[in-house]
């Protein structure tokens, strides 16, 4: 259907003149801010001192491959906290699996330790105007360990969402 002169004004329209990024109208535009959660395997300290600095610019590399940022990445011994930006052709379970699979996959060949993530994850979504709270919230993990385990935290943020669960499935 070509738009009628009343709607572009008096200058009939001629789709051979448009320039060519006039014609490549479907654009595909986000801010795609998402906060990963996810534990070691059983919640075993697995992410020594010796390998936390090194596993978290590699799960922030993963992410840049991806085409997306890493915000903010860090956590304890037994779980990461990821705040990332993705392109909205990335769903966060797709993100979630690629950086869990690929990351405990070079853990294992750079470190050689058996080391793999729990089977689930966490992803929560976080406006532009939350980003600096969050960024403090995970900058702070060790801190805030210190008064709260992994487990009360995580049953919290399911909360505060408003995710229902079933705790038998959860730590899995």
């Amino acid at each position: 259907m070509q738009p009628t002169t009343e709607a572009v004004g008096r200058l009939a329209w001629n789709p051979n003149k448009l320039q060519r990024s006039e014609r490549n109208l479907p654009h595909t535009a986000g801010n795609l801010v998402v906060h990963l959660i996810f534990s070691t395997k059983d919640r075993k300290p697995l992410i020594t001192t010796a390998i936390r600095d090194d596993l978290h610019a590699y799960l922030g590399g993963i992410i840049r491959e991806m085409g997306g940022t890493a915000l903010i990445i860090n956590g304890s011994a037994d779980h990461v906290h990821m705040l990332v930006r993705i392109r909205p052709v990335h769903a966060a379970a797709g993100i979630a699996r690629v950086v869990k699979t690929n990351s405990s996959r070079w853990v294992h060949g750079k470190f050689k330790v058996n080391f793999a993530w729990q089977t689930g994850y966490g992803a929560f979504s976080v406006s532009e105007s939350n980003i600096p709270a969050v960024s403090r919230y995970i900058a702070t993990q060790e801190e805030h360990h210190k008064k709260q385990t992994f487990q009360q935290e995580y049953l919290a943020f399911l909360k505060k969402n408003k995710i229902v669960y079933d705790e038998r499935y959860i730590w899995q």
